[in-house]
């Protein structure tokens, strides 16, 4: 007795994507149905995690790239495997470091910004009601609505404080909340560019162990990092919804022109230097 197939299933969002990239309306409109978005209110959630993706993409192809970048610059000099290994983990271990506590700093500093201004909206609207209101319906007009339209729709935002700031935060500031924690966005990419820089140095810690000659480490290196390039470039679609095969191409065409680049210095540089 065969087993069934399980019927794949899309998100609300998925099938609404799926459907624009096709130009395929009859797909789009099952996307529309008033069940599918009444469902799509309750279960269309991110996973706990789902918020640092972008950072752990990212944070992959920052660390594939500049390690790889390390170990052409010092084949291209012919430095040998000590070098490699040393200057490899000091960069990934470093680099890593650095960009995961800029990624911290950077958020903190965003949230912060975000916190100060939500207060002093709240502040304004509890003093200044008449004048937050006149604002918001020169927005809506600025917006293309007609006066009516924009008495009408702040008559709405304002009926509540709280969805009164949060409208004066959208409308007026154009800034909207970050999920995600600095600490945790740190990690995440501090993990990734970790991981994901290693990869060009395997082949050099088995030729610690099984002696490889330089040249065989180099291509299998470069041919580890090509496809790890590829397959993250790949996943940025994720963060970016964006062609799979057409983003894979391109890091791996930007990962090998700054491979290209740190070999041919090493090679000058040797020459030069000696």
């Amino acid at each position: 007795m065969k087993t069934p197939k399980k019927k794949k299933t899309f998100s609300r969002l998925s099938l609404a994507r799926l459907s624009f990239d096709h130009g395929d309306v009859s797909a789009s409109a099952l996307a529309h149905t008033p069940e599918a978005i009444a469902r799509a209110a309750t279960e269309e959630h991110g996973g706990a995690g789902s918020q640092y993706i972008g950072d752990m993409v990212l944070g992959g192809l920052d660390g594939i790239m500049t390690s790889f970048a390390v170990v052409s610059g010092v084949a291209g000099a012919n430095l040998g495997l000590n070098v490699v290994m040393i200057m490899g983990l000091a960069n990934l271990l470093a680099d890593g470091f650095s960009m995961a506590l800029g990624s911290f700093l950077s958020l903190r500093s965003e949230r912060e910004y975000y916190e100060k201004e939500k207060s002093r909206e709240a502040w304004e609207v509890e003093h200044f009601p008449d004048g937050e209101k006149r604002e918001l319906v020169e927005i809506y007009r600025k917006q293309g609505y007609s006066d009516e339209e924009a008495r009408q729709l702040t008559g709405i935002r304002t009926r509540d404080p709280k969805r009164w700031v949060d409208a004066m935060m959208v409308d007026e500031l154009r800034l909207l909340p970050d999920e995600r924690t600095p600490l945790r966005s740190g990690l995440a990419t501090y993990s990734a560019f970790v991981l994901a820089g290693a990869i060009p140095l395997l082949v050099y810690l088995v030729g610690l162990v099984v002696p490889i000659p330089p040249a065989t480490a180099f291509f299998v290196s470069l041919g580890m990092s090509g496809a790890a390039l590829f397959i993250l470039g790949s996943a940025k679609v994720i963060v970016t919804h964006g062609n799979p095969l057409r983003n894979g191409l391109e890091m791996l065409a930007v990962g090998g022109l700054a491979a290209a680049v740190a070999f041919i210095v090493g090679v000058v540089l040797k020459r030069i230097i000696g």
